[in-house]
């Protein structure tokens, strides 16, 4: 016969069981094969603010902001009642057949806000999706106009685009190439923009030079007529917070114009407030492109919703093309979710009402008070603009050279914080920040502080590993 203290037993080992299984059970990105199916990460329970916390009840700043996204921060709830009032007056409708007031509203709202003549925008659910549009559109666009073969797109190594076919062919960073199929095709790829690793004894204006004459060979050697846009995010941000030296942006934007090749700023990360406007494109680095994906902090991530921004002359030369039966077959069961545009209105209110303000206030004293972690003999470079940073970890300061032997620096930093109270996004041997919008003067000194002991710890365990003396 069962005691009651028998049962409660039992009925622990079946939850901790369950909840084992649960965690085998969901694949979540990026795993590995030789774990696939039985690893499991971190749980996060709930969130307030700038602020996460972990299934032991540890309360941590949310130093990625979730994944570049949560701008307005957790827990809003104004974003949480528009989710209730819009799914209790219309939660869905198909976007074949009809459309919905919001989602008419937002589309007007963001071309508005929106730089120069970028007046349209096709919804889609995220940043994948919204580069795989911005990529089939132009294909679409060459293919009405009679130039099929107009079809290669230049990326940049260190960039990153999506998870969808064509969006992944463009990513450049090694390790998302490995082991998947890409487009490789339709795809040239230029160096990175990034003054910290160009070469020794080159001047960073001699380093934009080179950028530029890089991108005329391969227009000469692949030919104009054969490419079809570039895209590049204004910040390199899963790459590490690359900042392209100043007029590089104008510059490969005037190239790709004189040749006829659109111009795509991937603002998936950089646009509703990263660098403290709505878009980065024309008011950071003044380029007005043909067209602008964005996602994210659109909707400070609570909701799946992204879109492309597309420039008034491309359709113009459409409506006038000897196809008009032409069809961009192209569309999302959730494009243009009514839930999605409510939460998105809802959070440019959010943005337009002080956040933005905020941001660009506050964002000079994050990147002064960041810039003391050069102290640190670890610390190769600490980079960033508005509220966006990345500390780059480096063996010696001299040769710049990353810590080979111990590739996985970042996460070792990552663990240490997390046990002071801070989530870091590691990326092999740099650590990237990017915090709530909302964040203030005193969470920015605790995220510093807590940052600088964790690479302070983390210097003295590769000592005491022997595999680093600095």
């Amino acid at each position: 016969m069962c005691t009651g203290m028998d049962q409660a037993h039992a009925d622990m080992a079946n939850k901790d069981r369950n909840e084992a299984t649960a965690e085998r059970a969901l694949v979540q990105p990026w795993p590995v094969a030789g774990d696939i199916g039985q690893s499991a990460k971190d749980i996060i329970t709930s969130g307030e603010g700038v602020y996460i916390r972990d299934e032991h009840g540890n309360r941590l700043i949310d130093g990625p902001a979730g994944m570049w996204c949560t701008n307005v921060g957790h827990r809003n709830k104004v974003l949480a009642d528009i989710m209730h009032d819009q799914a209790m007056e219309l939660s869905y409708n198909t976007p074949w057949y009809t459309s919905s007031r919001i989602g008419e509203a937002l589309a007007g709202r963001l071309a508005a806000l929106a730089p120069g003549d970028l007046n349209h925008v096709f919804f889609t659910t995220g940043g994948s999706t919204a580069v795989e549009t911005a990529l089939r559109f132009a294909q679409f666009y060459n293919n009405v106009k009679g130039r099929r073969e107009k079809k290669k797109f230049l990326c940049r190594e260190g960039g990153y685009h999506g998870s969808t076919y064509l969006s992944a062919s463009l990513n450049g960073r090694p390790r998302s190439r490995e082991w998947m199929d890409q487009a490789e095709d339709q795809v040239i790829r230029l160096s990175s923009p990034n003054p910290f690793r160009r070469p020794q004894g080159m001047s960073v204006e001699a380093f934009t030079d080179s950028l530029v004459e890089e991108l005329e060979r391969a227009i000469a050697e692949h030919g104009a007529n054969t490419i079809a846009a570039f895209i590049g995010e204004p910040i390199m941000a899963s790459g590490g917070v690359i900042i392209p030296p100043e007029g590089y942006f104008a510059r490969i934007r005037k190239v790709c114009a004189r040749h006829d090749i659109l111009f795509i700023a991937d603002e998936v990360v950089t646009a509703f407030g990263r660098l403290g406007h709505m878009f980065a494109s024309k008011d950071v680095f003044g380029v007005e492109p043909d067209m602008i994906t964005f996602a994210k902090g659109v909707t400070s991530g609570y909701f799946p919703l992204g879109g492309v921004m597309i420039s008034e002359r491309l359709f113009e030369e459409l409506r006038k093309s000897n196809h008009p039966e032409a069809m961009f077959g192209h569309g999302y069961t959730y494009s243009s979710h009514p839930i999605g545009c409510a939460v998105a209105m809802g959070n440019l209110d959010l943005l337009e009402g002080g956040v933005l303000e905020h941001a660009r206030e506050i964002a000079p004293y994050f990147q002064e008070r960041l810039a003391g972690l050069n102290d640190l003999a670890l610390v190769g470079e600490v980079r960033g603009a508005g509220l966006m940073a990345c500390i780059e970890l480096v063996a010696d300061r001299e040769s710049r050279n990353p810590l080979v032997l111990d590739n996985e620096v970042g996460a070792r930093i990552d663990r240490h914080c997390q046990e002071l109270g801070l989530l870091v996004r590691p990326l092999i041997n740099m650590c990237v920040m990017s915090p709530p919008l909302i964040i203030s003067r005193e969470q920015i000194d605790d995220l510093v502080s807590i940052l600088h002991e964790g690479i302070s710890r983390t210097m003295d365990d590769l000592r005491a590993e022997g595999i680093w003396q600095g």
